[in-house]
């Protein structure tokens, strides 16, 4: 029996030498892809994978979402505006097999395409357009990126320019502008009060003048306010001599 054992111990080292690498666990979110002799053989799903050792090689590819952040890239605008620009895309691999077999390291080919379609497509676009069309931007931006990576297996979901940095110049002028721009309605603004104020005075106007006892009525009125205010001494004149007055002023 004891000259058994040092074969007993070679089996069990051959069995694990064997059995261990020939078994691959993947896991929910991963795929794996499985070459023999450094030909494909195809990919398989999760849970316990069984492979010929040293003969096959699995190559397991994360299928989750992954989120890039674009580096800020100076761009320059239609209108000849200098920014800079950053963005974030978040993109996913959808067939491992063309994530392996197509591009060398898919993460950094995506970057790099990302880079490249972010000056590319803001370089086209005027800076009122990169401040107040952002989801156009954006969606152009995904669909291309998009095109770009599908041959890769992998897919772009979402493209969103997150910051866009001007120069201190331009954004000194932007604020005259906008405080330019307030000024001009708030005087257009009161300058439609005024007008309506005078139609609603001419109005009063010409029902007060059909009506003598309303005028009457409003005199009183102004008096009595004018009383309110106990700083004020009123002295009160007749309603036709006010009338004469105006007559006379009129004629």
């Amino acid at each position: 029996m004891s000259d058994q054992l040092p074969l007993i111990a070679v089996a069990v080292v051959v069995g694990l030498l064997l059995i261990v690498p020939a078994i691959k666990i993947v896991w929910q979110y991963q795929r794996g892809v499985v070459f023999r002799f450094g030909k494909l053989r195809g990919e398989r799903g999760p849970g316990l994978n069984i492979i010929i050792p040293y003969i096959d090689r699995m190559i397991k590819v994360d299928m989750r979402v992954e989120t890039l952040v674009v580096d800020p890239q100076e761009v320059i605008t239609r209108d000849g505006v200098t920014v800079q620009v950053d963005a974030v895309v978040y993109f996913q691999p959808v067939n491992a097999t063309d994530t392996i077999v197509k591009v060398q390291n898919y993460g950094k080919a995506t970057s790099q395409i990302a880079q490249t379609t972010l000056r590319s497509v803001l370089g086209q676009s005027d800076l009122d357009e990169l401040l107040s069309h952002r989801d156009k931007l954006n969606a152009r931006l995904r669909e291309i990126i998009d095109g770009q990576t599908e041959p890769w297996g992998v897919k772009a979901n979402i493209v969103e320019i997150k910051d866009v940095l001007l120069p201190e110049a331009l954004q000194r002028v932007m604020s005259r502008q906008a405080e330019a721009e307030r000024e001009k309605r708030a005087k257009i603004i009161h300058a439609e009060g005024e007008q309506i104020a005078a139609v609603a005075l001419a109005e009063a106007g010409e029902r007060l003048a059909a009506a003598p006892a309303s005028l009457q009525l409003r005199y009183l009125q102004t008096l009595v306010e004018m009383a309110g205010e106990k700083n004020a001494t009123i002295l009160p004149i007749p309603l036709d001599i006010i009338r004469q007055f105006a007559g006379a002023i009129k004629g």
